[in-house]
């Protein structure tokens, strides 16, 4: 026998105004990308003139076309892949398994090297001495300059480490007393079940190496064909803003100068949507891990 609660006219009131919230602020969430693509595909005068509001006019796909004429682009979009997917897979193993090892109350010197780890969360020696330590590991310059610095995460091993404490000790015992290492645990019994939290790690790591542009605008100074994608959409950014203040100030500028601050603003929206779109269509397909994971990830500290 099923009971149904009655509502009364303040629950309704306010599951309504609940709902209209919630709209409102997932319109207000998706409205910069969709104002950013309709204005990647209207026409670029109207565009220019700042007359593209709420709706696309003069529909057309030319700039996403022109992209393929970009000068380095496809070399930017490979470097942003390559050091999305490498650097997000190292990451997750090492989270993973440090996050493991802290759990083990046989582990020596296992509260310290923990609270070392979370210390490095408040506290740190700023972006030069960063930098110094960098170039002294001879990582400028060098691809793996975009990796190994983001191998620990010291917020993702805390995530893990909470989860796998939150597992049935019993699993770990009985796999010891058959004989397993604590290597076999942790592949063939801790990944598995750690399933969710790394989902969970994952997208934060592929959004942070995917986003990432700062590294590469100082470790990479003089390897140009290293640059990331979001460094190539800075770049156009600077340019087009640059030559639009000349501009304004009267600066002595060619027609030629101002065709390209034209065209840097256009390539720069386009190539802004166009970094946007993998993180839209990974996310969906990791939500479910990414809400469970980060739900049980966070009950204990």
């Amino acid at each position: 026998m099923h009971t149904h609660l009655k509502k009364t006219l303040g629950d309704r009131m306010f599951s309504c105004l609940s709902g209209l919230f919630f709209v409102l602020f997932t319109l207000m969430c998706a409205f910069p990308i969709y104002y950013l693509f309709i204005n990647t595909i209207s026409d670029n005068r109207l565009v220019l003139a700042g007359q593209i509001n709420l709706f696309p006019r003069g529909v057309h796909f030319e700039n996403y076309l022109a992209l393929l004429r970009v000068n380095d682009l496809f070399d930017a979009t490979m470097i942003s892949v390559s050091r999305t997917v490498l650097g997000t897979s190292i990451m997750v193993l090492t989270s993973a398994f440090i996050g493991y090892l802290v759990t083990q109350q046989k582990m020596l010197g296992r509260t310290i090297v923990y609270r070392f780890i979370v210390i490095t969360m408040y506290f740190n020696a700023g972006l030069i001495p960063w930098f110094l330590n960098i170039m002294m590991l001879g990582l400028t310059n060098n691809f793996w300059g975009y990796i190994i610095p983001a191998m620990v995460q010291p917020f993702n091993i805390i995530l893990v480490k909470t989860y796998i404490e939150s597992l049935p000790k019993e699993l770990e015992e009985s796999a010891f007393i058959d004989g397993a290492g604590h290597f076999t645990v942790f592949r063939a019994i801790i990944m598995p079940l750690c399933k969710p939290i790394l989902a969970t790690i994952a997208v934060f790591g592929a959004v942070g190496h995917w986003n990432s542009f700062i590294d590469s605008i100082i470790l990479m100074g003089a390897r140009p064909e290293l640059r990331t994608l979001q460094h190539l959409l800075y770049t156009y950014l600077n340019q087009a803003t640059n030559l639009a203040r000349l501009m304004q100030g009267g600066g002595n500028i060619t027609a030629q100068d101002v065709q390209a601050a034209l065209n840097g603003r256009i390539v720069s929206l386009t190539v802004a949507m166009v970094t946007i779109i993998p993180i839209l269509l990974v996310y969906p397909f990791m939500q479910r891990y990414f809400q469970k994971g980060l739900m049980l990830g966070a009950v204990k500290g």
